[in-house]
């Protein structure tokens, strides 16, 4: 009977891989038969869509091994569907390799997704972006070209700032896109959502900032959370603008102690927030290069301020309905 059932899991992960299948249940790390890492939520028509690099390192001792990215999609935040792979670094002509971070977002009907990659012929990494009709694709270069690369952002020395793409809509339907490495950066999108609508700008006041910037927005404030320091913790800061001056809030999800990096994304559900993100959790080969997404619920205080996140085994153990 177990060895069976053995079977039938083997092929039941394999056809994830191939068309639709749940994917995953309650717990933490959301996804057991799927390295998954960076992750990206959306919520779209009461569904949540979440897109996620994939770790395919064969170990730890090395370094990361990333040339796709994949989605799966909730209604209730513990039973997920795996959509397979959604988008591969072939897909932009002009890159060389390396599906790093990404984000998803919609504007005007149209589905945008922004994407970490090395550049061929421009020296370090650049930021693409891809257009699709829907949240589950089919995805296609929308340029045909990089929307940021490596000689824009000219006040560092290393090839790897321009990283960890994140775009967010405010309310009066104008786009940003914030990203960096060791220095955090924003600019302006034109509604098209694929050209820069005026320069680069330097954000100030983030203090330790290492990378996976994030910006997201809950009653009267805006939010940045990101990576700091290495190995890294998740900290945050608050505005009452999306351009900031933002204000400095300290720690918000300490080290996870199995990984070297974090990347978190934080989403309103049904009325409650969660706080999405990655860690080694993966059982029994996970670590720094082979990295697993986990979800736990997050909390605000009456003055705003954010309750710290604690990582947990259980995650979210009952439907959000």
């Amino acid at each position: 009977m177990l060895a069976s059932y053995s079977r039938f899991l083997s092929r039941f992960s394999l056809a994830g891989l191939l068309m639709t299948s749940l994917a995953a249940s309650a717990g933490n790390p959301l996804f057991k038969d799927v390295l998954t890492a960076d992750p990206a939520a959306m919520v779209h028509d009461g569904t949540v869509y979440l897109y996620t690099g994939h770790d395919e390192a064969k170990d730890n001792t090395t370094f990361y091994e990333m040339h796709k990215w994949l989605v799966f999609s909730s209604t209730d935040m513990v039973t997920w569907k795996e959509h397979g792979p959604k988008l591969h670094v072939k897909d932009f002509a002009w890159a060389k390799g390396d599906a790093w971070a990404a984000h998803v977002v919609e504007k005007g009907g149209k589905f945008y997704w922004y994407v970490t990659v090395r550049h061929a012929t421009i020296n370090g990494f650049s930021i693409g972006v891809a257009v699709a009709d829907s949240p589950l694709g089919p995805f296609k270069d929308a340029l045909g070209k990089a929307l940021i690369t490596n000689d824009m952002t000219t006040k560092t020395e290393i090839d790897w700032d321009d990283l960890d793409p994140a775009a967010f809509v405010d309310d009066d339907g104008q786009a940003y896109l914030f990203w960096g490495n060791t220095r955090p950066y924003y600019a302006k999108l034109k509604d098209n959502m694929i050209e820069l609508d005026g320069p680069i700008i330097d954000i100030e006041g983030l203090p330790n900032f290492t990378e996976a910037i994030y910006v997201h927005k809950h009653g009267d404030w805006y939010y940045l959370t990101y990576a700091s320091g290495f190995p890294e913790k998740i900290s945050y800061a608050m505005s009452k603008s999306v351009t900031g001056p933002w204000q400095p809030k300290g720690i918000l999800n300490e080290l996870a102690g199995n990984s070297n990096t974090n990347h978190q994304s934080v989403i309103e559900f049904k009325g409650r927030s969660f706080f999405i993100y990655h860690n080694g959790s993966h059982i029994p080969d996970g670590g720094s290069f082979r990295r697993s997404v986990n979800i736990d619920e997050l909390f605000y205080n009456p003055d705003g301020t954010i309750q710290r996140v604690i990582m947990t085994t259980e995650g979210i153990t009952e439907p959000v309905r």
